[in-house]
């Protein structure tokens, strides 16, 4: 680690691209070009994660997550995961979850294509469609509102806490200390407890977070409930059902772009790494493995089709790194006074909301924009 002295403010440009209800987090990390964010001949379909990603020449399927990486000329599949540091000209099939961090550790799944057509398929002639697809667009009038309505009255909140303006709010939610509720994040008879958050284009729906809870970008959980110090990565859809609810256990890891879809009540035990897809039981047993014991592993290590190979303590301890930081920059451990994080500096925040072209032949299509302090 080592520190960079920026000669001006961060810049965003995105170039000769097209992309459709994509989420675009900003965090560069290349260090010849620290202030730049750049994303430049690239097609994104919807509900993808550009996620600190610099990309150039790529095209992203819809509800696939780049995650900290800087690609050249690759081809994310649907619902693919990738955080890998460089990639260029590769290929990476729809459903591949792979995350490598040079020879110190490589994970990869890899979802069965009639699993993954059920939940979420992209066919030129067809478009976009399944499970994920009709969750989300379901519930897209509930936003299209928020934006549409230029005042809304605000809801009280407790200390610390920062529910955002444009997130939809359905009845009987409760809010705790530090809760953090991002943009078009969707909360319906949600128990956020102290800490917890729920970030951009997630979606709590009759579900319990105990606390100090990480929800990444479009994660899902429907009749679950969040042990303390849980993890719901990017685009995981976690549906128990009000006969067969999800439970999981304090500080477990789920890992992005899980699904588990429940035909029977489920209990996972704390601090285990879960992955894949799961229906019940028997599902669990072959997409699961305690902390511990992924940390003891060295060389190979599988399981169904999971295949690890590296030092796990230091894939365990990366996550687990991963979520204090996020919670500390969250404000979740805000005392009144000190470590203030998103949640306390964002109360005041202001939102600036651009429109495409509402007409003509270019509707739909956003004008070139150049947005400076």
């Amino acid at each position: 680690m080592f520190d960079v002295v920026l000669n001006r403010d961060q810049e965003i440009r995105i170039r000769d691209s097209f992309l459709a209800k994509t989420l675009v987090h900003c965090y560069p990390h290349d260090p010849e070009n620290l202030d730049l964010f750049l994303i430049k001949r690239t097609v994104s379909s919807p509900y993808a994660n550009i996620h600190g990603s610099p990309l150039n020449g790529c095209f992203l399927g819809p509800f696939s997550t780049v995650d900290i990486s800087t690609l050249h000329d690759c081809i994310i599949g649907t619902y693919a995961y990738v955080q890998v540091g460089d990639l260029s000209h590769k290929q990476i099939d729809p459903g591949q979850i792979w995350i490598k961090n040079g020879n110190v550790f490589d994970f990869s799944f890899r979802f069965p294509k009639e699993v993954l057509d059920n939940y979420i398929s992209f066919e030129p002639d067809k478009g976009v469609q399944g499970i994920l697809m009709d969750f989300v667009e379901e519930r897209e009038t509930a936003f299209q509102r928020i934006f549409e309505t230029v005042h809304i009255e605000p809801v009280s909140t407790p200390v610390g806490a920062s529910l955002s303006r444009y997130a939809v709010l359905k009845p009987k939610n409760r809010i705790g200390e530090n809760v953090l509720v991002s943009q078009r994040a969707y909360l319906e008879n949600a128990w956020m407890g102290k800490g917890a958050n729920a970030q951009k284009n997630c979606y709590v729906v009759h579900s319990r977070l105990e606390g100090f809870n990480v929800m990444a970008h479009g994660a899902k959980v429907i009749h679950t409930r969040l042990g303390k110090k849980t993890f719901a990565g990017f685009n995981a859809f976690l549906r128990g059902k009000p006969e067969a609810p999800l439970i999981i256990g304090e500080e477990c890891i789920i890992m992005p772009h899980t699904i588990i879809d429940l035909d029977e009540p489920l209990d996972i035990p704390p601090a285990h790494l879960v992955w894949g897809y799961i229906r019940n039981r028997n599902d669990l047993k072959k997409h699961c493995v305690s902390l511990d014991k992924l940390s003891e592993a060295g060389g190979e290590f599988a399981l169904g089709n999971m295949r690890f190979r590296g030092n796990g303590s230091q894939f365990v301890q990366s996550f687990k790194d991963r979520i204090e930081h996020i919670l500390t920059d969250n404000g979740a451990y805000f005392d009144g006074e000190e470590k203030r994080g998103h949640a306390q500096k964002g109360q005041n925040i202001a939102f600036n909301i651009i429109q495409p072209y509402t007409r003509g032949g270019l509707k739909g299509i956003y004008p070139t924009i150049d947005i400076s302090p």
